[in-house]
């Protein structure tokens, strides 16, 4: 199998379009998702993430338009593709009977010999299996249990499960839906850290969700789909660029407003911590020189930026 060059996206689609009857899930898709992106794919529900996610997998086949994986056109040459991809979508299946290390030894029994896993020169054997096996066990927390049949599990030792699944081959690209579905705050933290540490390694990471906070601390690139079009997708700083205004924390609100010639905040209104001032047209080199003039101590003074979901809910209204 041929290697992709270190240039070639790791998702690319062209005109990516999906129709069920009269119904069009998917209108003409232009994705990109660079190699070694942490990209979020978000939208609300029924907006056509996962019908995207299942023709990006050969699961589903597109209507009319292009969709390369890992340089790999699908469904064409889905098999090439996919023997470098891990998967977690729609919420991990396995054999309620049997334990998670039973799981996994049937799925790597199944999978591909030439994935470029450091152990491929050894693949076959017995041992390199079993390493294999508990390293993931052990990377997503699951090593102490991974005896117990699979229907003692949580939700979330489940999800965990397959994202293990997922990881078992030493993938190029992870396509993720919902990882962290089930899992506590500190589950998902760990999660999170380890796909971090897996991106560092190299692996692409796209991730569908609906914790737009997670995506907020994990994601680098960002795309929006509303009613199975694309309305958006950019770095995520650009996302949550400056809104024009100014934020100002003083220990002194009424003093602050007076120096600055505003009405006070009404805390009712605006749900702003007490303290703070969002200020229209006013810099933060003129809103902090104002108020020191005024002897009003300011705490903090920074420009306003968008939050993601202000910038999701915005862009789907």
């Amino acid at each position: 199998m041929t290697d992709p060059s270190p240039d070639t996206p790791a998702v690319a689609t062209r005109g990516l379009t999906k129709r069920f009857g009269r119904v069009t899930a998917v209108d003409g898709l232009d994705l990109l998702v660079r190699p070694g992106d942490r990209y979020g794919f978000l939208g609300p529900n029924g907006s056509g993430k996962t019908t995207t996610v299942r023709m990006l997998l050969g699961l589903v086949h597109a209507t009319s338009g292009e969709a390369e994986v890992l340089g790999h056109p699908v469904p064409r040459q889905a098999a090439a593709a996919l023997a470098q991809v891990g998967a977690l979508v729609e919420g991990p299946a396995a054999y309620p009977h049997l334990s998670a290390r039973a799981n996994l030894r049937l799925l790597d029994a199944a999978g591909p010999r030439d994935v470029g896993d450091p152990l491929a020169a050894e693949v076959g054997s017995r041992r390199s299996r079993r390493r294999r096996i508990e390293s993931v066990l052990e990377e997503v927390g699951l090593a102490d249990v991974g005896r117990k049949p699979v229907r003692a599990y949580s939700l979330g030792m489940r999800q965990r499960l397959g994202l293990a699944a997922a990881l078992l081959r030493g993938p190029r690209l992870l396509v993720l839906d919902e990882p962290t579905n089930g899992l506590d705050p500190r589950g998902i933290a760990e999660v999170r850290d380890l796909l971090l540490r897996l991106n560092e390694g190299g692996t692409t990471v796209f991730l569908s969700s609906h914790l737009l906070a997670e995506v907020e601390l994990f994601c680098t690139r960002v795309g929006v789909l509303h009613r199975g079009r694309l309305v958006a997708q950019d770095d995520l700083d650009a996302l949550r660029g400056p809104t024009g205004r100014t934020v100002v924390d003083v220990d002194d609100v009424e003093a602050a407003a007076r120096a600055l010639g505003v009405p006070p905040p009404d805390r009712r209104r605006t749900g702003e911590p007490a303290g703070r001032l969002v200020l229209e047209g006013s810099s933060v080199a003129e809103a902090t020189s104002r108020l020191v003039r005024a002897d009003v101590a300011v705490l903090e003074a920074a420009p306003e930026r968008r939050t993601l979901e202000g910038s999701v809910l915005e862009l789907t209204s």
